[in-house]
């Protein structure tokens, strides 16, 4: 109990970023926007939403550490949100009447992860950088 407090206190908006994306792509009905008709928009969204998250999950990590854990953030920034990805959509296929599981919204996902591992390895350079002088 005392590591997920922890973990709590570290990873807020993390926690928060991913609780919203299980409930927008599982439990939530898309209202008409008026941005149906932009190609692949939906895929736009999937891929904003994870490389978002990730992208403040390496934030709130490089807040609370001083040197890279490398292990950890493959496993944590990289591979854990693909499988969440995966395993949403298999929900959204199988345990849900009004979505259906994508192997583009999974592909878009992970293309977000991608990015946000970029952005927060840049974030890392920078700050190192900056931590020198």
């Amino acid at each position: 109990m005392k590591k997920i407090s922890q973990i709590a206190r570290k990873y807020p908006l993390t926690l928060l970023c991913i609780a919203l994306i299980w409930y927008l792509c599982v439990f939530f009905d898309m209202p008409e926007t008026g941005l149906e008709d932009v190609p692949f928009i939906d895929k736009w969204t999937h891929f904003a939403m994870y490389g978002g998250t990730v992208s403040v999950m390496w934030a709130e990590y490089l807040r609370h550490h001083q040197k890279l854990n490398t292990a950890r953030l493959v496993i944590f920034a990289f591979f854990a949100p693909i499988l969440m990805s995966g395993v949403i959509e298999l929900v959204q296929a199988y345990c849900t009447t009004n979505r259906q599981g994508e192997w583009l919204d999974l592909a878009a996902n992970s293309t977000g992860v991608v990015l946000g591992n970029a952005i927060g390895a840049m974030m890392f350079c920078i700050l190192k950088n900056t931590r020198r002088k």
